[in-house]
């Protein structure tokens, strides 16, 4: 497994992202994910200077695609500009060599869920096969959400993932904060389990977010340090050790590094 931060470190003194590459390398971290959620304003020379320093340093890259995404949003307008959206972070990422890409797909609306599967689906299939024609060399990643007033239950990005042929971002916060549950060695074995079922390839190519988190019956309300909160994190990485899962850890917590690096060092104690 290999472990890294939600964006530049904090301790990083150069905080662009060519800056936050070096100071993971600095942490003998071994992941970053680049942050768009404001927006893909990265210029292809940047992007190419990124690529060459991680490659350098032997850092693995992610994104993450902007926050204002919605492909179950009331007009057309609006699902085809987060389309375009997450295309841009696609395209951006495949000049950075972040071959991860995540994105929340959307919100309910208080339309049936059925319905709004279908129509995220059939978006997410037509950005995919742009993504193939084109040749861009990224996944696709959706994310399990954290508000019930999200899309992006467990189950349903399992699904999405096998009918659309791309493959999930497992975010152990939000599913605990959604939940209420999943949050021991039991239930995150059975996340994993849920993940294979879309092949055993998908846990040896497997990309997961993990930080403290607080939450009320709605969901998620704002990340937390891992000490700081309930989440039983020693039991999900003993899961992810005994599922021999392959793949990249990210860290959300506002401490960042701080938590990356223990999780790291937490992981590889374990027999």
């Amino acid at each position: 497994m290999l472990f890294g931060t939600a964006g530049v470190p904090n301790s990083a003194k150069n905080r662009s992202t060519e800056g936050g590459v070096e100071r993971i390398a600095e942490l003998k971290l071994d992941a970053m994910e680049v942050e768009f959620v404001r927006g893909v304003r990265m210029k292809e020379e940047a992007a190419k200077a990124v690529r060459e320093k991680a490659e350098e340093l032997e850092v693995t890259l992610s994104s993450h695609a902007p926050y204002f995404i919605n492909l179950n949003a009331d007009s057309e307008m609006k699902v085809r500009r987060s389309m375009q959206n997450i295309y841009a972070t696609a395209k951006i990422s495949h000049v950075l060599g972040a071959r991860n890409v995540v994105f929340h797909p959307g919100y309910y609306l208080k339309r049936p869920k059925e319905e709004v599967f279908e129509r995220i689906k059939s978006a997410v299939i037509e950005l995919r096969k742009r993504i193939e024609d084109e040749g861009l060399n990224v996944v696709l990643r959706p994310e399990t959400s954290g508000s019930v007033s999200q899309f992006g239950e467990l189950d349903e990005i399992i699904r999405l993932c096998e009918e659309a042929e791309v493959l999930p971002c497992i975010d152990f916060s939000h599913i605990h904060a959604r939940t209420q549950a999943y949050n021991s060695y039991e239930e995150f074995c059975e996340i994993l389990e849920k993940v294979e079922s879309l092949g055993k390839e998908a846990l040896k190519d497997f990309h997961c977010h993990v930080s403290g988190i607080d939450y009320d019956v709605k969901g998620e309300k704002k990340h937390l340090n891992l000490k700081e909160s309930d989440l039983k994190y020693e039991e999900l990485l003993k899961a992810l050790k005994d599922f021999k899962v392959k793949g990249v850890v990210i860290c959300e917590s506002p401490n960042l590094e701080e938590d990356a690096l223990m999780l790291k060092k937490l992981y590889h104690s374990l027999r």
